[in-house]
Formats: structure tokens, C-alpha cells, sequence
């Protein structure tokens, strides 16, 4: 009787076990969340570009605003929208998906098809700001990733989601981008284990090839030192 009640107060409770299932979905939804905002300042010429690594068929959402500076007020306020901004997408292949014009402030989007480094390059071709500040220009930029660039008040009101559904669709989302992350671990994994069996296979030709060439140049010796000691008469 002792030994099956100490049996049941040391193994884990369905509560407990319930608990750490609930921690681990919550690491990994929160490992899926890809976003970020930052500003940066940029000259009448200068183009800023970033590095975005993105799963393939994966949707990416930049939204964009720009500053311009006040002397008077020392502080920056919203640019003319007579101002455009440039906005380049290249894949890791180095192809252009995205080359559009916008505004001072605008929103673009794009689908990654190839799984790896994105650059996402901002430049203004308008020298209407150089007026201001020495021709700089803050921007403003945020990037979502995957599903975090749903917008699901949207979606309920379009497609008549209730509260419940709404979220069990979130969840949905929120694990399909979970796999694509997965997937992409594992490409990027087997590219590494290539290029490290590449690099092994070079290195062990190279040291093959250095050993035949240290074996040439002593056979290539001992000749040299044989002709030369029959040439003096030594042996």
C-alpha cells in the first residue's frame, strides 16, 4: 500500500504533463514569430538595404513611412507626398520579385518562392528633401513575416469568423509557418552538411596531391645525388 502511494506522488501528474505541452506550442509560436520595426536615416543618394532570411512560399509585408527634418522646430515631420521611395526585392538567386515607386509612405508586398536570404533594399530617387537637414531622411520601416502578416480583423469580417474560429484558423497559421521554419532549418542544414563534404573532399585531395609531390621531388633528389656521386667517381 506505501509503495503504490509513493508510486502515484512520484510520477507527473495529466495536469503537469497538460502544463509543459502548453509551454512547449507557446516556445514555438513564439520561435514562428518573424517581424520587426526599426527607423534609419538615409541621404539624397543613399540606398539602404537589409537582410531578411525567409522560407520559401512565405508572404512579407513592409510598411514604410518618411520624416523629413524642421529646422524651426529642430525635430522631424512627416515628408511631402510629393516624396517617392524606391523599393528593390531580390531572391538568394539574386533576382529581382519586387521593383516598384511608392510615396512617402506606402506599403509593399511580396512571396518568397526560393527559401534563404532576401535583401530588401529602400532608396529615394527625389532631391526635393535636400533642402532639409543636409538631405537626410528618416524612415520609418516594419517588416512582418508569414502568418503575423495576416490581418485577421480583416478576415473575420470578410469571411464571418467567430471568435473561436477566428483563432483556431490563427493557430492553423501560426503551425503551417511553424513547418515552413522547420523546413528551412533543415535546408539550410543539408547546404551546410554539402558545402562541409565539399570542403573535406578538397582537402583531402589537396594533402593526396601535396603527398605526391613531396614523394616526386625526393624521388627526383636521389637521382640527382646519384648521378652527381657517379659523376665524381664517388660510388
Amino acid at each position: 500500500m506505501a509503495a503504490e502511494q509513493s508510486a502515484r506522488v512520484a510520477g507527473p501528474c495529466p495536469g503537469a504533463r497538460l502544463g509543459r505541452v502548453v509551454r512547449a506550442l507557446l516556445l514555438l509560436l513564439l520561435f514562428a514569430a518573424r517581424g520587426g520595426a526599426l527607423y534609419f536615416h538615409i541621404g539624397e543618394t543613399e540606398k539602404k538595404c537589409f537582410i531578411e532570411e525567409i522560407p520559401d512560399e512565405t508572404m512579407v509585408i513592409g510598411n514604410y513611412r518618411t520624416q523629413l527634418y524642421d529646422k524651426q522646430r529642430e525635430e522631424y515631420q512627416p515628408a511631402t507626398p510629393g516624396l517617392g521611395m524606391f523599393v528593390e526585392v531580390k531572391d538568394p538567386e539574386d533576382k529581382v520579385i519586387l521593383a516598384r515607386q511608392y510615396g512617402s509612405e506606402g506599403r509593399f508586398t511580396f512571396t518568397s518562392h526560393t527559401p534563404g536570404e532576401h535583401q530588401i533594399c529602400l532608396h529615394s530617387n527625389s532631391t526635393k528633401f535636400s533642402l532639409f537637414a543636409g538631405g537626410m531622411l528618416r524612415v520609418h520601416l516594419d517588416i512582418q513575416v508569414g502568418e503575423h502578416a495576416n490581418d485577421y480583423a480583416e478576415i473575420a469580417a470578410k469571411d464571418k469568423l467567430s471568435e473561436l474560429q477566428l483563432r483556431v484558423r490563427q493557430l492553423v497559421e501560426q503551425v503551417e509557418q511553424i513547418q515552413k521554419e522547420q523546413n528551412y532549418q533543415r535546408w539550410r542544414e543539408e547546404r551546410f552538411r554539402q558545402t562541409s563534404e565539399s570542403t573535406n573532399q578538397r582537402v583531402l585531395w589537396w594533402s593526396i596531391l601535396q603527398t605526391l609531390i613531396l614523394v616526386a621531388i625526393g624521388v627526383w633528389q636521389m637521382r640527382h645525388l646519384k648521378s652527381f656521386f657517379e659523376a665524381k667517381k664517388l660510388v
